[in-house]
Parts: C-alpha cells; sequence; structure tokens
C-alpha cells in the first residue's frame, strides 16, 4: 500500500479520498473546509494542518481543485508545494482544467525532478462514492502505468490519452458532446410532450431507433422516466450547471485557440449560462429540460 496526500475534499474528492483510505493506503488529507477534513478522518485518514504536510514521505499526491488557478497557487505560488515536494513523489491532478494550465504545473515540477500526470474524471459524485469513475490521463505512459496503481481503487476505467494536457483535453471534448446530447434529448422529448406523447414511450421508442444515446437511456433529463436519477428527484445534483458551464467555457478556450468550429458547443454553453442567470447553477446539468418545459 503506498502514502499518499490528497487535497481537495468537495463532493467529489472527499468520496475519492475515501476511497483510497477503504483501499488500505496510509491518506493524509487537507481541505480549507473543517467538515470535510473531520468527516474524512472519522474514515480512517489523517488531518494535515497545513497542505505541506501532505507531501511528507508520500509516494503521491492527489490533488481536486475547482480551476486552473488554484492548482497553479497549489504547487506553484508563493511556497507551494514544489518546494516540499519529494522527487520520488508523483503528482496526480484530477482537477478538471484549462490543458495549458496542466502543462505549465507539469514543465514547472519536473524542473524539480518531480513527476505529474493530469487525470480528469468523468461519473460524477454517485462515481467518486461508488469507485466506479473514468480517469482521462495525459502524462508518460512510464507515469500512467504508476498512476494506474491508485487511480484503480477510485475508478473502474482508465484511458491514457496522451501526453501532459490531453486528458483535460479529452474531458471537455467528452462533456461539450455530453452536454450537446442532453440539451436535445431535452428538446426532443418535449416536443413529443407536447404532442401528447407519453415520455417513458417516447424514451423506449427513440431508445430502439437511431436517436438512442446515454443521456436518454441512463440519465433521462424527463421526470419520472428513470428511478434514481436526477430529474426524478427534483433535479439535485449529480453534475451541477455550474459545472457544465464552467467545462464548456473550458471547451470554447480550447476550440478558441486551434480555430476548431465548435457551433453546437457554444450553443451549449449559451444555454447553460441561461440557466445559471435563471438561478439554476446549483440543480443537476439535465435540468436543461426545464428550459423547454417551463414555458
Amino acid at each position: 500500500m503506498a502514502k499518499i496526500g490528497f487535497i481537495g475534499l468537495g463532493n467529489m474528492g472527499g468520496p475519492m479520498a475515501a476511497n483510497l483510505v477503504k483501499a488500505g493506503h496510509d491518506v493524509t488529507v487537507f481541505d480549507l473546509s473543517e467538515t470535510a477534513m473531520e468527516t474524512l478522518r472519522a474514515q480512517g485518514a489523517t488531518l494535515a494542518k497545513q497542505v505541506s504536510e501532505v507531501c511528507v514521505e508520500a509516494d503521491f499526491i492527489v490533488s481536486m481543485l475547482p480551476a486552473g488557478k488554484h492548482v497553479k497557487m497549489i504547487f506553484l505560488g508563493e511556497d507551494g508545494l514544489v518546494n516540499h515536494l519529494d522527487k520520488k513523489t508523483l503528482v496526480i491532478d484530477s482537477s478538471t482544467i484549462d490543458a495549458q494550465s496542466a502543462q505549465d504545473v507539469g514543465k514547472a515540477l519536473a524542473q524539480h525532478g518531480i513527476e505529474f500526470v493530469d487525470a480528469p474524471v468523468s461519473g460524477g459524485v454517485a462515481g467518486a462514492a461508488a469507485g466506479t469513475l473514468t480517469f482521462i490521463v495525459g502524462g508518460s505512459h512510464s507515469n500512467f502505468e504508476r498512476a494506474k496503481t491508485v487511480l484503480a481503487n477510485m475508478g473502474k476505467n482508465i484511458f491514457h490519452a496522451g501526453d501532459i494536457g490531453a486528458g483535460q483535453v479529452a474531458k471537455i471534448c467528452n462533456n461539450m458532446l455530453l452536454s450537446i446530447l442532453m440539451a436535445g434529448t431535452s428538446e426532443a422529448l418535449q416536443l413529443g410532450v407536447d404532442h401528447g406523447l407519453d415520455p417513458k414511450v417516447l424514451s423506449d421508442i427513440m431508445l430502439a431507433s437511431s436517436g438512442r444515446n446515454w443521456t436518454l437511456e441512463l440519465y433521462n433529463p424527463c421526470p419520472e422516466v428513470l428511478p434514481n436519477v436526477p430529474s426524478s428527484n427534483g433535479y439535485k445534483p449529480g453534475f451541477m450547471v455550474d459545472l457544465m458551464a464552467k467545462d464548456l467555457g473550458l471547451a470554447q478556450q480550447a476550440a478558441q485557440q486551434t480555430n476548431s468550429a465548435t457551433p453546437m458547443g457554444a450553443l451549449a454553453k449559451n444555454l447553460y449560462n441561461l440557466m445559471q442567470n435563471q438561478g439554476k447553477g446549483s440543480e443537476d446539468f439535465s435540468a436543461i429540460f426545464k428550459l423547454y418545459s417551463e414555458k
């Protein structure tokens, strides 16, 4: 078993760290929330009084932070972890950030002899709790293989996307497509409902036809079509609108860098920004259905 430092115990990071503890690793955690820290202590983690303490004798550091600026601050800021990490430590950043920030952190750590991979996740809070996340890893093949020994305790599917930053690009491509599918599925279902169709029957028809997709089959946005999904639980997340809007912003930023055409992604971003403006940022991203159903 490994000695692991874990930074960031939010909705995703908390259960991820808990799964590492359950797997038998020696886990030291840090978060600004005392409540989150105490929750992990009760599950067997060691608490760090300051963030640098997670580095002590660590084989791995795993970070799960809100944005690129936070990742840079933690690792490269004034008295950042770059000044405390041992060269034996592999840094695994599972935050969803822009690829350039991941590359900047990786390059800066490499100058100090410290290895790094970016490993953003897909699967949401439920996947984090169940240990069934998908990890999309960017970094060298050797570091990918090494990271897998830890990631396998938190996830079910682990992919090597390419060099540092590739994990972030693959993640935002996936989430851009997911948002487009969710918006289109919601639009189609509401059109059927407006014409008197039962949304469950219409869903079954489309699932057996060419419109079949993941959002329709496993995350249906229309209430009461599927049990145990956010739409049937008052759109409690799940994956928040605010997080989808953030990822769509990263996708549009990436598209600008390569002059890529992403008109559907841009439209999806506008729709999710509209939901934020309506005060729905903390609802599940499938609540986009309400843009069509609430006339």
